[in-house]
């Protein structure tokens, strides 16, 4: 049976407690399927009967809750919020009493140098779950979790699908998500999802490392048939080459910045709508992108969001400025005023909708041409948006010349070299790279250039 259990039970009253016949049954399916993938790791919601109607209420309060964000004021959660935060985590006790603004900001090197720090006192650490995440930023940091803060991702990205008209099958006949990676090391499973009707849900490595034959990864995803698939770029790039025929009824893309011209490949390949969400591990789905709103519509109601100058200060409306969060769903790590590193304009759609435009991974870099005028990196992606690039990154080194390099199907190269062509000249040094697809993140933009950090 080549990737099954070798005791013929998948039961396990610890990960999977109140497992049904026919939620076994599933798993078997997937887990032993002749072409199923190699599943490394074993793993399972952990909910109690109690926090299992939690999590369900939950999604229902998300839904009925769609976020508020008034320009120049505060949401009425916020102040007892951040009383419990300052009574309660020990980073945030010495803050007790001072106003919102007056509060300083903490950052993703803060919580990776001392995350205990920012674990309320309250939290029961026995059943605490830990999360390891790499990140592009040279911080590595450990997210503390519950197995009542890992169910409550769900309620976003259901809150996404209904959106554009999707609800999700309930039951356990059939994968309900599948989530996909491409790493040269993945941590992968087969779990249920019990919100859900116990509706399967798998995680797995589209990279060849993974599976007995390449050949397999088509046809095991056919008779998966995941209702939703998410990944990111990279691995969303490769899940178009696997040959799968089977058309999910959505897509999801996190993590990482995505090419308008490759959402439209993916969208083509995959027959089906694609949702582009803007998340971190620290705080989980932020937005999704709207395009009748043109830009990242917030998702969560308990989220706060500023976009702040490097002092600190709000910078001024239609401004860049870095996304700065307070609150959030995960109770073992309140956040206040922590900067994400990223970068975007917040602005109100025109029936009200909170949105982040203009959105940046990382900050901003600025780039020169060979007359001497400098460009900012969100132009470099306004003029490759037309080509259809999986992952790519620009370095400009000490001589000025840019090294473009293009992870993964190279479809978009000549018209790459074409738009940079046109955006900085033609007599712009220019050497392109074509890379496999990575298998971590890669920086975006970088420069060596003195003068090309953020503004």
């Amino acid at each position: 049976m080549g990737a099954g259990i070798a005791d013929g039970s998948y039961r396990d009253p610890y990960r999977l407690p109140g497992l049904s016949d026919s939620g076994h049954a599933l798993l078997l399916r997937m887990i032993n399927h002749p072409m199923a993938p190699r599943y490394r790791n074993r793993s399972g919601h952990k909910l109690t009967p109690a926090e299992l109607q939690q999590a369900v209420a939950f999604e229902k309060q998300v839904a009925a809750t769609p976020p508020g964000h008034l320009p120049d004021a505060y949401p009425g959660w916020l102040q007892e919020f951040i009383e419990k935060s300052c009574r309660w985590v020990p980073a945030y006790k010495p803050l007790r009493g001072k106003p919102f603004q007056e509060l300083p900001t903490w950052t993703r090197a803060d919580l990776s140098h001392s995350v205990e720090r920012y674990v309320p006192d309250t939290v029961d650490v026995s059943r605490l779950i830990l999360f390891s995440t790499s990140g592009t930023t040279g911080h590595p940091l450990v997210v503390p979790s519950l197995p009542l803060v890992a169910s409550r991702y769900l309620a976003f990205y259901l809150a996404a699908l209904r959106e554009i008209g999707i609800e999700p099958a309930r039951g356990a006949d059939h994968v309900g998500i599948l989530l996909a990676g491409y790493q040269e090391k993945c941590f992968t499973y087969v779990s249920v999802n019990p919100t859900l009707g116990e509706s399967g849900l798998a995680k797995l490595n589209l990279h060849p490392n993974d599976w007995r034959s390449e050949s397999h990864r088509g046809p095991y995803l056919d008779d998966m048939a995941p209702e939703v698939i998410s990944g990111d770029p990279i691995s969303l790039a490769e899940l178009a080459r696997v040959g799968m025929q089977h058309k999910p009824r959505a897509i999801i893309s996190t993590s990482m910045v995505l090419l308008p011209a490759q959402r439209e490949y993916l969208e083509t390949c995959f027959a089906c709508p694609l949702l582009d969400i803007y998340s971190m591990n620290e705080a989980g789905p932020i937005a999704v992108y709207d395009t009748a709103r043109q830009g990242y519509r917030l998702l969560q109601p308990w989220l706060h969001v500023e976009t702040l100058d490097a002092s600190g200060q709000a910078v001024a409306p239609g401004e860049v400025g870095e996304i700065t969060i307070t609150g959030g769903f995960n109770d073992c790590l309140p956040l206040l005023r922590y900067r994400t590193g990223d970068y975007g304009i917040l602005a109100m759609s025109a029936d009200g909708r909170p949105l982040l435009r203009a959105l940046q991974g990382r900050p901003p870099v600025r780039f020169r041409t060979p007359q001497g005028h400098w460009l900012n990196n969100l132009e470099i992606t306004h003029a490759l948006k037309h080509c259809a690039l999986a992952q790519y990154a620009l370095h400009q080194d000490a001589s000025g010349q840019l090294i473009l390099r293009i992870f993964g199907p190279s479809a978009g190269m000549a018209l790459a070299r074409i738009a940079l062509h046109t955006l900085f000249g033609p007599r712009q040094p220019l050497r392109i790279e074509h890379l496999p697809l990575p298998t971590a993140k890669v920086i975006q933009y970088t420069s060596d250039l003195a003068g090309s950090g953020p503004l």
